[in-house]
């Protein structure tokens, strides 16, 4: 894709975000989503634990998603011999939640995109710790699969080609494609303000076997890299000192693991559904981030089609995180920022805050959430599909 002259061509594409539970039974789920204008609806095929409202919806309040699931049925010969295996969503009254979902939405003339977690489940990391992140103090963060495993790939290409197989999706959308780390919005969490974001930064560097492993064929004495860590990490250290080479390391490590988990999966998209057009990534322009949105790798903008970065408060520091994405991605691909309508978000800051990341050089808002929003934010989901885009328009 290539950027041409500059100026206003319309409004910004918005793709709305939505849960399979929040199209199947409610009728007027589509005619709302047309409505708003949205271009594009992602809906959750591969999600993680989570406790939903649906304001909207005519038959429930409340959906409690009670384990990261597949919101595909499981095939037997996909999953055959594979040591992670996700669960179902027995939550949800169909046997195809997605693709009913997405045939409902792809029916009434709207693309729908798959949107898909990989490697958050706590279900697994708890039975499986060998395979999840662990921190320098060997504490394990079940909620996050370390993506230096082969179990973990597998099971990361195998979930993405199962939740596109044999549906209308024409997009995937891939969150945590990469290390998951030391924050965690958890049940009853009680971690916040407790670490500053330097050491929370350390806390986040996986020190798993194979981790550990991967460092030392890279130049690292592992031992001695985890007692730096641990050292830097602790109450009585006045500087967070790890010499930068340690760290460069490290995250050429991560990084190189995220890298081989984005081309399984990509690659087993294109196997399993060829009718997908397009991949898009949530990623962070910081490449020290983890969480659902990891660290932009050097070669990632090269993979796909669009790159999501969160700047959910209304700050300049999210229109800055937004600048910088557009900055790292300019003719590699489409930067787009992830918005949220929902509080701490208010009424008189959401529209500028949206037009002022056009401005930063932002292509495309994917809209929080079309489910989640009570008939009091509905106003604001239609103000984010009525910006005028300012940046430069692209073509093929």
């Amino acid at each position: 894709m290539t950027k041409t002259d500059s100026g206003e061509t319309g409004t910004t594409p918005v793709v709305g975000y939505a849960y399979p539970w929040d199209v199947i039974g409610d009728p007027t789920f589509v005619d709302r989503a047309r409505s708003l204008g949205v271009s594009k609806v992602a809906l959750a095929a591969a999600y993680h634990t989570t406790r939903a409202a649906t304001p909207l919806h005519p038959a429930h309040r409340l959906v409690e998603a009670r384990s990261a699931a597949l919101y595909r049925p499981l095939r037997a010969e996909a999953w055959d011999g594979a040591r992670l295996v996700p669960a179902t969503a027995d939550w949800v009254a169909a046997e195809d939640p997605f693709g009913e979902a997405a045939a409902i939405v792809a029916e009434a003339g709207i693309e729908a995109a798959a949107w898909i977690v990989l490697t958050h489940s706590t279900r697994l990391g708890a039975a499986n710790p060998d395979l999840a992140v662990v921190n320098c103090f060997d504490e394990s963060y079940a909620y996050a699969l370390c993506a230096r495993h082969e179990d973990v790939r597998r099971y990361a290409e195998t979930l993405a080609a199962e939740a596109v197989r044999g549906t209308p999706a024409s997009t995937v959308i891939l969150e945590a494609c990469g290390q998951l780390g030391f924050t965690h919005g958890g049940h009853h969490e009680k971690t916040d303000g407790a670490y500053d974001a330097a050491a929370q930064q350390l806390l986040s560097i996986c020190c798993c076997a194979g981790c550990r492993a991967d460092w030392a064929r890279r130049g690292l004495d592992p031992d001695e890299t985890v007692e730096v860590l641990r050292a830097a990490t602790s109450a009585a250290a006045k500087a967070r000192q790890v010499p930068t080479t340690t760290l460069d390391t490290i995250l050429a490590s991560r990084h190189a693991a995220a890298d081989e988990l984005r081309h399984r999966v990509i690659a087993a998209v294109r196997e399993a559904a060829p009718d997908v057009v397009e991949v898009a990534l949530h990623a962070q322009p910081d490449p020290w981030a983890t969480g659902a949105n990891p660290g932009l790798t050097p070669s990632a903008a090269d993979d796909v089609d669009v790159v999501i970065a969160a700047c959910w408060p209304t700050t300049e520091t999210s229109v800055e995180t937004g600048r910088r994405l557009a900055e790292a991605v300019a003719g590699k691909a489409v930067a787009a920022a992830y918005v949220t309508v929902l509080p701490p978000t208010t009424e008189d800051a959401f529209a500028g805050h949206v037009q002022a990341l056009v401005a930063a050089g932002i292509d495309q808002i994917h809209l929080y959430h079309l489910g989640l929003a009570g008939a009091d934010r509905q106003h604001l989901l239609a103000q984010a599909t009525t910006i005028p885009t300012t940046a430069a328009t692209r073509e093929d």
